[in-house]
């Protein structure tokens, strides 16, 4: 049974037994608290897994704790590279030597999930990919995330980058906690780049009640992974589910859990940062054949399916939102503040060749989500590429 390892940590009656209702589920799970951290259910939380776009939480808190210790400053431009500008879909097409406000970036990389700009955040916080990545891993090594391990900013497919459904629970904690002002980034329902529309990857935004946050990730190795969060009366759940087989389906599962969760009664003891190791901590899954081997390009894709597939019951995360979506507006240029440290030699000089702006008396305040427009054009248009 896959809950045997759950029957054992909790004695019966000692956790919603709710939960563990109806059939097994296949892969990595993890349900519990935000405020306390409880779990509410796991399965092999610890089982090694693909990240893909997921990395990109790890890529934003890196980059919050940057901010923080003032390396760099919300409009700090964010310049893209020829290497940056050479990522795989899915992305945003910038050409080398644009450049771009931080927290532009940080939207696009969040809400478009975009590899050119995870690539560029990453070269322009961290000094190169490489540096960036050293920062990823001191973080999770500071955080306790033990069976995590990064190389990349944006979560493109590489064996040496791996994580676990628990760890990826410690990330959410810590950023949730830690940077409550950037909460509402995690929730936008679309972005407006000019004319272009483009919808959250994360279906849960504006179709489940109190969704809230936070991710999705995709490749054909990791499967569809997604962290999905909802509040209601006060409390946030968070449920972390990997290696699904489509992006209805993650969304599907995501949703279920939360509504297990929200339906019992808090119980237990064990916290996300309590639970004990078990289970193969050291065999990586590998999806591709199962997910991929027998689909065209259009269906290895984070976004869903335009037609839905016959003798398939309707999902209502297939359905277009109910309400004209309300986005973001993000764009190139506007970055007026102070070039990031890490990309300034000893004399304080651009080793880059971005223009280096005068530091700003005023520190600029993370609230909100920027400049919002309404359109319906947002409605189901998403990019139906194959890497993300």
């Amino acid at each position: 049974m896959r809950h045997r390892h759950f029957l054992k940590l909790f004695p019966a009656g000692a956790i919603m037994l709710s939960v563990l209702a109806g059939p097994a589920l296949a892969n990595p799970v993890v349900v519990f608290d935000l405020n306390s951290g409880q779990i509410l259910q796991h399965q092999d939380a610890f089982k090694r897994w693909y990240p893909a776009s997921l990395s990109k939480l790890m890529t934003a808190y890196v980059t919050f704790r940057a901010i923080a210790a003032g390396e760099v400053q919300l409009d700090s431009p964010i310049k893209v590279t020829k290497h940056s500008a050479g990522e795989p879909p899915s992305k945003m097409g910038f050409k080398p030597g644009s450049v771009m406000r931080l927290d532009n970036a940080l939207k696009m990389m969040l809400v478009k999930s975009a590899n050119d700009i995870a690539m560029a955040v990453g070269e322009n916080v961290g000094g190169s990919q490489a540096a960036f990545a050293e920062r990823m891993n001191a973080e999770a090594a500071r955080l306790g995330m033990n069976g995590t391990h990064f190389v990349n900013p944006n979560g493109l497919y590489s064996p040496d980058q791996y994580t676990t459904a628990r760890d990826l629970s410690i990330l959410v904690m810590a950023i949730r906690r830690e940077f409550p002002q950037y909460a509402p980034w995690f929730s936008i329902e679309g972005l407006a780049v000019g004319k272009k529309a483009i919808s959250n990857y994360n279906l849960l935004i504006g179709r489940y009640p109190g969704a809230d946050g936070m991710k999705t990730g995709f490749v054909c190795p990791s499967g569809f992974n997604m962290i999905g969060s909802a509040t209601r009366n006060g409390r946030t759940l968070v449920a972390v589910v990997l290696g699904e087989k489509s992006a209805i389906s993650r969304a599907e599962t995501a949703a279920k859990l939360l509504d297990q969760g929200f339906d019992a009664p808090a119980a237990g003891s064990t916290t996300v940062t309590t639970l004990a190791p078990y289970g193969d901590l050291i065999s990586p899954n590998d999806m591709h054949d199962e997910v991929c081997k027998k689909k065209t390009k259009a269906e290895q894709s984070e976004a869903p399916p335009a037609v839905a597939a016959k003798d398939v019951p309707k999902s209502p995360y297939r359905e277009k939102l109910d309400h004209v979506p309300t986005l973001v507006a993000v764009g190139l240029g506007g970055a007026t503040g102070p070039a990031p440290k890490a990309i300034l030699d000893e004399g304080a000089q651009e080793y880059a060749d971005v223009p280096i702006p005068p530091w700003r008396p005023d520190k600029p305040v993370p609230a909100g989500t920027g400049p919002k427009v309404v359109g319906a054009a947002a409605q189901g248009d998403q990019p139906t590429k194959a890497a993300n």
